[in-house]
């Protein structure tokens, strides 16, 4: 069974060697990034996706449970990875998040997306903002924003360059697992990394 959607050649437009990816995250995790967590917490983990792929709507509950029983053990980090060509609404979706964290409410938005995955054409995106109580002037505005834009480009980008080919894909300490979210794989990773391997 799949566990992830994967990325199309024609998704981004950035020249990246795919054939020798590296094997670990290449951005560290930065107070750029969205977090929950202590920021030295022992283990690191990080998700590549999309608000649009099934397969990171299907993930969350499960990273919800490894926040849960990890607590102050671990930071979270969500890194934007639209596959655009497959997820044709999935870019709008990420610039309405960002414009939701540019209102302090991004972990908000991001929790409603991956619950919403059939509802993000632009208007159920203004009414899914109206919902979480964000100012819509603001809102539409930031949606415009290119420094907004730039930073889910970022995102892909640096995914790109870590080796990232499909969503969900999760960094553990910097290493990449591939396959999705796999929960005994993934809590299997967090214990070998909060134990200083």
């Amino acid at each position: 069974m799949e566990e992830q959607s994967a990325l199309r050649e024609e998704d981004l437009t950035a020249a990246v060697g795919l054939d020798e990816r590296p094997l670990g995250l290449t951005r560290p995790v930065s107070e750029l990034d969205h977090r929950l967590g202590p920021p030295d917490a022992p283990v690191q983990l990080v998700e590549y996706g999309d608000y649009q792929c099934p397969y990171c709507m299907r993930a969350l509950p499960g990273v919800r449970r490894i926040l849960s029983r990890y607590g102050d053990h671990l930071l979270f980090v969500f890194r934007h990875f639209p596959l655009v060509s497959q997820h044709p609404h999935a870019w709008r979706a990420a610039l309405a998040a960002e414009a939701a964290g540019a209102q302090d409410r991004f972990w908000q938005m991001h929790d409603h997306l991956l619950t919403h995955e059939h509802s993000l054409t632009d208007e159920e995106l203004r009414n899914h903002a109206r919902a979480l109580g964000l100012d819509m002037a603001t809102y539409d505005r930031d949606l415009h924003d290119p420094e907004l834009a730039e930073r889910v480009r970022e995102d892909a980008i640096g995914g790109l360059h870590s080796g990232v080919l499909g969503t969900p894909t999760f960094f553990v300490n910097g290493r990449r697992l591939e396959g999705g979210f796999r929960s005994e794989e993934l809590e299997s990773e967090i214990e070998l990394a909060s134990r200083g391997r």
